[in-house]
């Protein structure tokens, strides 16, 4: 029997087909999986390490900083271990206690003003003779007085040289070596301290030499007046010298 043209056509196709279709079942032999490099990956990859790495370094520098300006902020807080205050308020007390010590007339405006009153004023023209004598031994006991004052303090505030300049070469020290700035203001504290006792000792070596001065010429005046009063108390007729004989020699 003989087949139809096209149907024949149609039956060697698939025949020669089938062995190219078959072929790959048949001859594909089993293979291992090999890995692939993707340099794009990787590049991608080592980028975001190192901006990890770079975020990490950043963390730490900034851990740093915060640590030292913590060690900083303690130094500035850091009290000065060197006080001055003991030994300069002690060289005022000294120079206080002499002032207070003042002989016979103080540093008072009430005793001032009465001592002037009684003692240094217009002399009494019924006041008698010897109690004029003790008012002029008063008023010269007074400026001797004051004379001694002065230099009591004068003596005291040389004395505190020595101490003053053993604190200011301390202070000095203390202020180059300061570790913060609060260590470094109260040593400059100090020293405008020291300078301050000093003042006061020059206050009080100038109150003291008025003082002394203003005696002396308070007695000046208080007896150039009362040197008047005994020359008129002479000169007057019934009170004064009255003229004698008087014997020299006297004879065998």
């Amino acid at each position: 029997m003989t087949l139809p043209r096209s149907r024949a056509a149609r039956l060697a196709a698939a025949l020669l087909l089938a062995p190219v279709a078959l072929t790959p079942m048949l001859a594909t032999p089993a293979q291992a999986q090999w890995t692939v490099f993707d340099p794009t990956n990787y590049v991608q990859n080592v980028l975001t390490a190192a901006r990890s790495l770079q975020q990490i370094t950043n963390q730490i520098t900034s851990l740093q900083n915060e640590a030292q300006m913590l060690i900083n902020q303690a130094r500035n807080l850091a009290s000065l271990p060197y006080s001055s205050l003991q030994q300069l308020q002690q060289s005022v007390q000294r120079t206080q206690q002499l002032l207070q010590q003042a002989q016979n007339i103080a540093y008072d405006v009430q005793q001032i003003d009465q001592a002037f009153q009684t003692k240094y004023t217009n002399v009494s023209m019924s006041a008698p003779d010897a109690q004029l004598i003790a008012d002029a031994r008063s008023r010269w006991q007074n400026t001797v007085g004051g004379l001694q004052d002065a230099m009591r303090v004068q003596a005291t505030v040389v004395g505190n040289i020595d101490t003053n300049r053993t604190q200011m070469s301390a202070l000095v020290g203390a202020s180059q070596s300061a570790t913060g700035a609060l260590q470094a203001t109260q040593a400059g504290n100090q020293l405008l301290a020291l300078q301050a006792q000093q003042l006061a000792d020059l206050t009080a070596v100038i109150a003291a030499n008025g003082r002394a001065q203003a005696l002396q010429s308070a007695e000046q005046a208080a007896a150039a007046e009362q040197g008047r009063e005994q020359r008129r108390r002479f000169l007057t007729p019934g009170t004064g010298y009255q003229p004698g004989n008087a014997q020299m020699f006297h004879g065998n």
